[in-house]
């Protein structure tokens, strides 16, 4: 963070004295103004529901240029790394700044995968969850419970301590979704083994049970790993807030990327992939592709209370470049298990060329965003549509946590505390109740 020479010069009408606030360069992207000494100057505080033209940190993790369709992790472009790396190789990156060399990418790789077993008494503690709970509740449980079995690491102001809480968390999450899959399905827990890759493990963990081996298919585990890469951080998002804003008080990593999980919980940010493949199978159900036309006509009525899901996003003007790989994969999936003539990939692709040609969509920049593919490769890999915010979850854990121990590396770092404009009563006495 740069100062920059130029000033912003805050005015008023009512003659008030106008006061100048530094503005700070980023290595890219739009110029800050800083306004942390605004109220001690004017007595006011600025307004910015939803926070959508605040930053409210320094970050050197994710950029993205929503104008331009532009992600980068640390500089590198998703569509170079979602192409050339794996899901660890991208946790290394995130955690660290680099890419991997050979030998650090065989120890990462082997730190994480070694520790994926979780401690024997968490599927205790999962069996006092009923087992029509959803994912997400049973995510949300044993992923703070974590504090109270790796209590060992939770000192946040200890680099070291920060580091093992990260592996942790990264290493034992897809094994406590697994965890909550078989327990929601009555079938045994599987554990993980040393000899697969994370993804490979996550797969077998899912999907094997004791009674006969289970094989990874290749296509199959690279689909995954490619929306893991994809989901990994997405930088100052609801749930990746949600996170700095707990994690500043002090608590532990553990209950801070707990509040994360709860935070993406919400259908208007992880549950985006479920509403969308309930979508796609609410037109076929109504006729399929026959129906698609008149579906459109009525998203495009305000009236008629029906919402394109999977199109649109709320920093992309562009194409979601996650979008475009995504949709590679989705064809790459379909082809290896034989799934070519899927009825619903077929009417996202009809949905999707439509929403490019009409000029409803064109011109509101409606372009299809990543969570209108990946339900339609999860459904296919057989993972239930109750799962998919939990894998989005496993996935954006590295992001997480990388975003946490940034801030508190941050020596500008506080507690968050947002202001308000208050709009209730004034000031009034207490009557008697006998008066009321």
């Amino acid at each position: 963070m740069k100062l920059s020479d130029k000033k912003a010069t805050l005015s008023f009408s009512d003659g008030s004295p106008s006061i100048d606030l530094p503005v700070y360069q980023g290595t890219v992207g739009p110029d800050v103004i800083d306004i942390r000494k605004l109220y001690g100057q004017t007595g006011m505080f600025t307004y910015d529901p939803g926070f959508l033209s605040t930053a409210a940190c320094a970050s050197g993790i994710t950029y993205i240029d929503g104008d331009k369709g532009e992600l980068l992790y640390r500089g590198y472009p998703i569509e170079q790394l979602a192409v050339k790396c794996d899901f660890l190789d991208i946790c290394y990156l995130i955690l660290n700044g680099e890419l991997p060399n050979t030998k650090e990418k065989t120890d990462f790789d082997g730190l994480v995968v070694h520790h994926m077993m979780v401690h024997e008494q968490m599927q205790f503690f999962l069996r006092g969850f009923r087992r029509d709970a959803h994912p997400m509740a049973v995510l949300t449980g044993l992923v703070g419970a974590m504090s109270a079995f790796y209590h060992d690491s939770t000192d946040i102001t200890n680099p070291q301590h920060r580091h093992i809480s990260a592996i942790r968390l990264i290493s034992k999450m897809p094994t406590l979704v697994a965890m909550a899959y078989k327990y929601s399905q009555g079938q045994p827990f599987i554990y993980p083994r040393n000899d697969l890759s994370y993804t490979g493990n996550f797969l077998r963990m899912m999907f094997a049970t004791p009674c006969e081996e289970y094989k990874v298919n290749p296509v199959v585990e690279r689909a995954l790993d490619r929306i893991f890469i994809l989901h990994a951080d997405h930088e100052q998002n609801a749930s990746t807030s949600t996170v700095r804003l707990c994690g500043s008080s002090g608590t532990n990593p553990f209950a801070a990327i707990a509040a994360g999980v709860g935070c993406l919980w919400g259908p208007a940010h992880g549950g985006a992939n479920e509403a969308c493949l309930q979508m796609l199978e609410e037109i076929q159900a109504s006729g399929g592709l026959a129906k698609v036309g008149e579906f459109m006509e009525k998203v495009k009525d305000k009236n008629s209370g029906v919402r394109l899901m999977g199109f649109g996003h709320r920093v992309y003007k562009n194409y979601d470049p996650r979008a475009k790989l995504m949709q590679e994969t989705c064809k790459e999936v379909l082809q290896s298990l034989g799934l070519e003539n899927d009825p619903l990939f077929k009417l996202a692709m009809e949905l999707e060329r439509i929403a490019l040609e009409d000029p409803y969509f064109v011109e509101r920049k409606l372009y299809p965003n990543v969570d209108f593919y990946s339900g339609i490769v999860q459904r296919a890999i057989g993972i239930p549509t109750s799962l998919f915010t939990a894998i989005f979850a496993l996935a954006r854990t590295v992001g997480w946590i990388a975003q946490w121990g940034e801030m508190l590396s941050d020596p500008e770092y506080k507690i968050g505390r947002p202001r308000q404009l208050f709009t209730g009563a004034v000031p009034r006495d207490v009557a008697d109740i006998s008066k009321r």
